[in-house]
């Protein structure tokens, strides 16, 4: 793997919303700093949050997996959750990596990874679904932050996947919204039959075929093409399971 560093400085986030065409939503976000505080010169307010020290993906993808070492251990240190901490990233944040992962209510990445606020951007969706907006939430840190890894994270007993296989195997209508998903996942679903795996493996064939499906689209990202390239960005698929906490890497 390629380990050449990040750039340390955020891109101007108006310059950047502006090429990406969003600055009429870039309310959604909020500003990075209260607006009283901006400076003259540049609009950009000081922050009390130290430069963060370049890091490679192959670095960030360490500190998670001993983040998940600890958690599976039950030896969690809640790192950088005080307040001063709090009041630290209230001004500014770097976050080192992002997780676009599911829903579900039992794998929260920054429990599941041991860390702490300001050290992880965060995208969740049914199964990990990708679509145009949540494609602009993946590109964000990257392009904005210089973040150098994303993970995709499926997981053990997926609801999502289970109710789109049950509704692809048998013709069961979930309803307008949920059937987005059901489509979604049709791809996975595909590839895991013609994988002919055993019906009972079948959701956790398509959770995992989700998964590559999902990096291999954002690998495909133009705007993420550069900086994958370029050594600034791995997109790391990786698998949760619920039984054992432990996250394995894909």
């Amino acid at each position: 793997m390629n380990e050449l560093q990040t750039t340390p400085e955020p891109l101007h986030r108006r310059t950047l919303l502006r090429s990406l065409g969003l600055l009429a939503v870039g309310a959604a976000w909020g500003p990075a700093v209260p607006a009283a505080a901006a400076t003259a010169a540049d609009g950009v307010a000081p922050s009390r949050l130290a430069p963060r020290e370049p890091i490679t993906a192959r670095k960030a993808l360490r500190r998670l997996a001993e983040g998940n070492c600890r958690f599976v251990r039950g030896e969690m240190i809640h790192p950088r959750q005080d307040v001063e901490r709090r009041l630290e990233v209230a001004t500014g944040q770097q976050p080192f990596a992002q997780v676009f992962s599911c829903i579900d209510s039992r794998l929260p990445p920054e429990i599941v990874f041991d860390q702490g606020l300001g050290d992880l951007f965060v995208i969740r969706t049914g199964a990990q679904t990708l679509d145009e907006l949540v494609q602009g939430s993946v590109e964000f840190g990257p392009l904005e932050y210089g973040t150098p890894l994303t993970v995709v994270m499926g997981h053990q007993g997926c609801g999502a996947v289970e109710a789109a296989v049950e509704s692809l195997e048998h013709g069961t209508d979930l309803g307008p919204y949920l059937n987005r998903i059901v489509a979604a996942l049709k791809p996975a679903y595909d590839a895991a039959k013609a994988s002919g795996v055993p019906e009972h493996e079948l959701v956790e064939a398509t959770t995992r075929e989700q998964t590559v499906l999902t990096v291999r689209a954002l690998e495909a990202d133009p705007r993420l093409q550069p900086l994958i390239s370029a050594g600034r960005l791995l997109i790391q698929g990786a698998y949760y399971s619920l039984d054992t906490g432990k996250v394995a890497w894909q």
